[in-house]
């Protein structure tokens, strides 16, 4: 008798289904087909021991496992569960009626403990799309997309757990995720602090001085904007960059769902903050990833790859947050430009010789650096590098890496006694009000254009939401001759004045008292000014890398 067992694979942050199909015939040995590796090949000895300390018998008898679709690579540990329960019900020694209503993915023990898997998200979205009445994962996966909804989801911690499932005799709603979901949480209330407290990144009001680089950080954190930070060291822009992941509006579902895809496939625990981890990674992501690779990190640790399994990248799993990169132009520049691809795309796409893989990367980049190798450059006579020295390390910021950054601040070290006086400013609470703001108001006008931000426009989008008057296209005529700025740093600017001029509503909104709620400010300003002159000329004010000689001002 053949046997069926539905179960499945990721390619990229989709999964597939593959059919575990398994045939006892008369003879001797077991085979397993279907394009396995080596960890999927390994799994009859383990299946065959947790079989046997469960007191489950191995047939004397030739069985035969093939994984379908033939001709697509099997890699993981993930065929185990189903494996063993093909074995159990082809052989007739336990009624599995339910057999075919569930898709199964879990490594076994040799105890029939069963172990988490890399993929439960896009493994849950996939029973979904095929219709089945539930899928089975280990625990900690399950819970990891408890928040998904559509399907049951069932939480195993062994294959004893499955067989009450599949025999379909038992009352098993004390399997079900929502429920083993509570009882993670009850023993963890305790330790999950508030918002305020769970939050681990710098506040703004901490930050001293420095005004003009928040009001840049902010107008960036509204529209999604790219940004760079030259300074001398200890000017601040490690903590103006982490200040910033602490004023992003937490994401929506969809942003929610497209994050926790990536970091599910790639089985990367999320740094979301005190909170998340406090409650064991319950659901989905909520707060806005925020990495910080090292500026020695290679070429795959950063854009993604692998030989055989292909896994998310630093860009990717920046998707809908923030990719902080210090000392940028200590990088290799093959490192650096390999960003140009992403930040314009929003994807990164990995191809091998059999296959090709796509990662969403639509991530806010923050870069920091030094003007000069000493560091000093702009700050009177302390600069010791020769000009051919300094050129040549500022040369590292290319042209077209610039074109796709929409703000570049300089930063100078704060006046001693203003530092001593600790004179704080706005607290991040405050300004991450109005960022909320501004981004439901971006959110509203583009509902129905299936992007977020005023970043993700295109050129036909940007002819719709940010029309200019006379005096703007002239403005712009005569700034790209003096400039000689790109097509694409013109249409920067404009995306970058549409943000500003979302942000003079917001602010306009809140000092008239129509601000209860981020929403409800929003909505009274859901349709903003047009784009005037004073937005445009703010926005230039931040592109002084653009010339040959950039100074600092």
């Amino acid at each position: 008798m053949i046997v069926n067992v539905l179960s499945a694979k990721c390619i990229g942050i989709d999964a597939m289904p593959v059919f575990v199909e398994v045939d006892i015939t008369p003879g001797i040995g077991i085979c397993l087909v279907g394009l396995a590796d080596i960890a999927v090949k390994e799994s009859l000895l383990r299946t065959v021991t947790a079989l046997q300390s469960l007191g489950f018998r191995i047939p004397g008898k030739k069985i035969v496992i093939n994984l379908a679709p033939a001709d697509l690579h099997k890699k993981g540990s993930g065929y185990d569960l189903p494996i063993a329960l093909g074995i159990i019900a082809a052989s007739g020694q336990a009624s599995l009626p339910l057999l075919n209503d569930y898709i199964f993915v879990g490594e076994l023990g040799l105890d029939g403990h069963i172990r988490t898997i890399q993929g439960a998200l896009p493994i849950v979205e996939l029973a979904c799309g095929l219709g089945v009445k539930g899928a089975i994962l280990p625990c900690q996966a399950a819970l990891e997309a408890s928040d998904y909804g559509g399907v049951p989801i069932f939480a195993v911690d062994s294959l004893s757990d499955v067989l009450r499932i599949a025999g379909g005799e038992e009352d098993v709603s004390d399997l079900l995720v929502e429920n083993k979901a509570k009882t993670r949480l009850a023993g963890k209330t305790k330790e999950i602090p508030c918002a305020d407290e769970g939050n681990p990144y710098p506040d703004f009001a901490d930050i001293i001085g420095q005004d003009a680089a928040k009001r840049g950080m902010e107008i960036a954190a509204a529209g999604c904007h790219n940004v760079i930070l030259v300074g001398p060291p200890g000017a601040g822009k490690s903590s103006l960059a982490k200040a910033l992941a602490g004023i992003l509006p937490e994401m929506s579902r969809e942003e929610s769902l497209q994050t926790s895809k990536i970091y599910s496939v790639s089985g990367v625990t999320p740094m979301a903050g005190l909170a998340d981890a406090a409650a064991g990674d319950i659901g989905l992501i909520r707060r806005r990833p925020f990495r910080q690779p090292h500026y020695t990190s290679s070429l795959p640790a950063l854009l993604g790859g692998g030989s055989d399994n292909v896994l998310p990248g630093e860009v990717s799993l920046a998707h809908n947050g923030v990719l902080f990169l210090d000392e940028f132009c200590e990088a290799p520049k093959r490192v650096t430009e390999a960003l140009r691809a992403p930040l314009e795309d929003r994807k990164v796409v990995i191809s091998r010789l059999r296959n090709k893989v796509e990662f969403p990367a639509s991530f806010m980049l923050v870069a920091a650096t030094n003007p000069c190798p000493c560091g000093y450059y702009g700050e009177g006579d302390r600069c010791i590098c020769p000009e051919g020295r300094r050129r040549a390390y500022l040369s590292k910021l290319s042209g077209p890496m610039m074109d796709r950054i929409d703000l570049q601040l300089w930063l100078h070290p704060v006046e001693p006694t203003r530092l001593m006086g600790r004179e704080r400013g706005e607290p991040s609470s405050v300004v991450a009000n109005r960022v909320r703001m501004a981004r439901e108001i971006q959110r509203r006008r583009f509902e129905d254009e299936g992007i977020f931000t005023n970043s993700q426009m295109s050129q036909k989008q940007l002819d719709k939401y940010c029309p200019l008057d006379g005096n703007g296209r002239e403005f712009l005529e005569k700034l790209m001759l003096r400039l000689g700025l790109s097509a694409r740093a013109c249409t920067r600017i404009i995306k970058l004045a549409r943000t500003i001029a979302d942000l003079e509503a917001v602010t306009a909104a809140i000092a008239s008292g129509q601000c209860a709620s981020p929403v409800a400010g929003a909505a009274s300003v859901s349709t903003p000014g047009p784009i005037a002159l004073h937005h445009l000329s703010e926005a230039v004010t931040y592109r002084f890398l653009d010339r040959f000689d950039p100074k600092p001002f």
